[in-house]
């Protein structure tokens, strides 16, 4: 396998783990948002006061997905 070849499939390779990042996102958002309507539904007078909270914890993840698709993109066409 030629030098070159090989450092084109790693790129890959590594833009396909950035890739799984990805969907680890959207995992950690639905583990959020159900654990904020668990808690709403057994205390329905406090999940107003949670709410900020909820988006605050749904912002940290999204953008930890978002990340890690740029590194993918970067990987992948800039590298």
């Amino acid at each position: 396998m030629e030098l070159i070849a090989a450092a084109a499939l790693g790129k890959f390779i590594g833009a396909g783990l950035g890739g799984i990042g990805s969907g680890m996102a959207a995992i950690g958002v639905g583990n959020v948002a159900g654990n904020f309507l668990a808690g709403a539904l057994r205390n329905p007078s406090a999940a107003a006061g949670q709410t900020a909270t909820l988006f605050i914890g749904i912002a940290f993840a999204e953008a930890l997905g978002i990340f890690s698709f740029l590194v993918a993109l970067l990987l992948m066409f800039a590298v």
